[in-house]
């Protein structure tokens, strides 16, 4: 059964990565789980992907369960530096030192 995006869904997951604090990330499915809806991490990234239809979120705190940023996004690891984020290598932050404990 294809998931539908609803504006309180929308709602729920703007509202938790609004949380995220400066120099934290958050996984997809985490957010997923604290909204209750711990099968839905992707459609946490479509959220994700029209956020800026609705205002402005630190989307670029949110990352997949390895901790792996967006690759086709280049700002999303400026950002996290800029915030003091480590990283493993590259592409992955060190969720270690900076996963959000929400």
């Amino acid at each position: 059964m294809k998931q539908i995006l609803n504006k309180d869904f929308i709602y729920e997951v703007l509202s938790v990565v609004d949380e995220i604090p400066e120099g934290y990330v958050a996984t997809y499915g985490q957010i997923a789980r604290l909204i209750g809806r711990d099968k839905n991490a992707r459609l946490v990234g479509k959220v994700l992907r029209m956020a800026q239809y609705y205002g402005e979120y630190p989307c670029h705190r949110v990352v997949n369960h390895a901790g792996r940023i967006v690759t086709t996004w280049q700002e999303q690891k400026y950002l996290l530096c800029q915030e003091g984020v480590p990283f493993k290598n590259n592409f992955y932050v060190d969720l270690k030192h900076c996963l959000w404990n929400c």
